[in-house]
């Protein structure tokens, strides 16, 4: 299969694309390296290196790779960070979210795999210490930025859509 594979250079992303690519998938990373590596880019993989907002070079890549799908794993997780810049991540998780959907539905794409970030999990019931408190308070900023982003994924119903923790 043709798999594009959004932050491909970081972290998890150069993990699942070397395990694409070693069960013989054709890979594209797709990848600004703002926080990504190139080093992080394995042998085998095509890659393009560009931001999620360029509709232009994203539709392009998804048309002359002729992705068949795409793994999203290019968004921003800090939960303090997302304190301190909530539109960083609305910016980046929602709207260059919904960029990629709808570059993916121009394409007739409609497979994803949709990483996200364990803040998802929400609040614990039973708080074991008063200091978790400031903690839970963070976690609902990268929380609603994630529930966002699949609120959108989910209203893409043409997509045959996995929202992976």
């Amino acid at each position: 299969m043709r798999i594009l594979v959004t932050g491909g250079a970081g972290y998890i992303g150069s993990v699942v694309t070397e395990q694409l690519v070693n069960d013989g998938h054709q890979v594209v990373v797709y990848d600004s390296l703002y926080k990504g590596h190139r080093a992080a880019i394995v042998d085998g993989a095509a890659f393009i290196q560009a931001e999620l907002s360029d509709n232009g070079t994203l539709r392009r890549t998804l048309r002359e790779h002729r992705v068949e799908a795409v793994m999203h794993m290019a968004a921003d997780s800090l939960v303090g960070e997302s304190i301190v810049a909530p539109e960083k991540y609305y910016q980046n998780n929602v709207a260059t979210g919904l960029t990629l959907l709808e570059a993916m539905r121009e394409c007739s794409v409609d497979r994803l795999v949709f990483s996200s970030t364990a803040a998802v999990f929400g609040e614990p019931e039973k708080q074991p210490k008063k200091k978790m408190t400031r903690l839970v308070r963070q976690i609902r900023t990268v929380n609603r930025s994630s529930h966002s982003r699949k609120l959108f994924a989910g209203l893409s119903s043409h997509m045959d859509c996995d929202m992976s923790r």
